[in-house]
This record gives C-alpha cells, sequence and structure tokens, in this order.
C-alpha cells in the first residue's frame, strides 16, 4: 500500500489536478490512499484563531474538518476515487483496486492520542496513517521546491514539512519520499 499525502498548497499553485491525474494513470495497479492537505480551509481555521484566540483542541477538530472538505474537493475533480473515513474502512476497500482519499476520523484520531497542535499537520497524519496500514511508502507531494539531500531536520527548519514529523517516522518501516509536485521525482518502485 502506499499513501501519497497531497500538500494543501497544491490546490492553490494549481498543480493539484496534475498530481490527481499522476496517481491516477501511474498507480492505477497498487493500493493507494490520498491523504489531502487541508489547504484553503486549514488557513482560514488559522486565521479564525489569530482572530478569537479559541485553543488548540477547537483548532486541531477544525483542521480535520479542512482535511475532510479538500476530501470532498478531490472526490468531486475524481469522483471515481472512494472517500474512507478511517483505518479498516481503508483496509476493506484497499483490496477493490479503487483509489481511495482519506477524510479523517476525529474520534480515531483521538483514540491514537494525536495531539491537538499545529506543529501536527497533514505530513505527520499521513505517516501516522502510512503506519497504522503498513503501507510500504509514504510520499508527501509539495508545491514547494525541494532540494535533494536535505535531511529532515533540514526540511523541518525550512518550513517544508510540519515540526511533529521527524518524530512520526522515526522508527517508520516504510519509504518516505518527498518531492515538488513539477518535478519527475515521483517514486518508480510501484509504477505500472
Amino acid at each position: 500500500m502506499i499513501v501519497v499525502k497531497l500538500g494543501g498548497s497544491l490546490e492553490q499553485s494549481g498543480t493539484l489536478l496534475d498530481c490527481l491525474q499522476h496517481i491516477e494513470q501511474h498507480y492505477q495497479n497498487d493500493s493507494v490512499v490520498i491523504v489531502p492537505g487541508g489547504g484553503v480551509f486549514a488557513d482560514q481555521v488559522r486565521m479564525a484563531q489569530l482572530r478569537w484566540q479559541f485553543d488548540d483542541r477547537t483548532a486541531h477538530v477544525m483542521a480535520l474538518l479542512a482535511m475532510q472538505q479538500m476530501a470532498l474537493l478531490i472526490n468531486g475533480l475524481k469522483s471515481r476515487f472512494v472517500i474512507a473515513e478511517s483505518v479498516t474502512a481503508i483496509k476493506a476497500k484497499a483490496t477493490t483496486g479503487e483509489i481511495l482519499l482519506w477524510s479523517p476520523d476525529i474520534k480515531e484520531l483521538d483514540n491514537a492520542g494525536i495531539t491537538a497542535s499545529w506543529d501536527i499537520t497533514s505530513d505527520s497524519l499521513a505517516a501516522w496513517l502510512a503506519s497504522a496500514l503498513s503501507a510500504s511508502d509514504l510520499v508527501l507531494v509539495k508545491s514547494a521546491t525541494i532540494q535533494p539531500g536535505l535531511s529532515l531536520a533540514a526540511l523541518t527548519e525550512l518550513g517544508t514539512i510540519d515540526n511533529a514529523f521527524y518524530t512520526a517516522v522515526q522508527d517508520a518501516a516504510f519509504n518516505i519520499h518527498i518531492i515538488n509536485s513539477q518535478t519527475n521525482s515521483w517514486p518508480k518502485t510501484h509504477l505500472i
């Protein structure tokens, strides 16, 4: 199984549809789960929290809802992709050959002990999901330029990945690929 996290900024940069088409064309023989970033919906949560000063728990739940909205947006663009809310639902649907969209279940993440913090974004949530699914690969697709050979610590310092990602993947059994959406550096190990 491959988990592909599509950064929320891909929608703003205009490359989201290209990424979806790439996944559709090149990963059709693999079990693929797309993890959508929160994008503009999460940006609204950040702005609202700044304005209204509500707690991080409320912001966390709202940011998860932002990811759910992005899953719906992607499903609106690619109606053949199937939304799945939980690890159990993903595992049940993984054998169908359909491309799955993760719309995170808030209670499942609460039960997993996911901390309510902006240090944990869809990057770390994708790592959690890849681990829960025993995925072979985790691909983070970003609109930011990714310099080859940079460590996870350097990518964190640059703000390319979230602050909790390094810790989330410390004992990862899956391969990690962090790529720019406009390069040809998509992992080739599972392509047709």
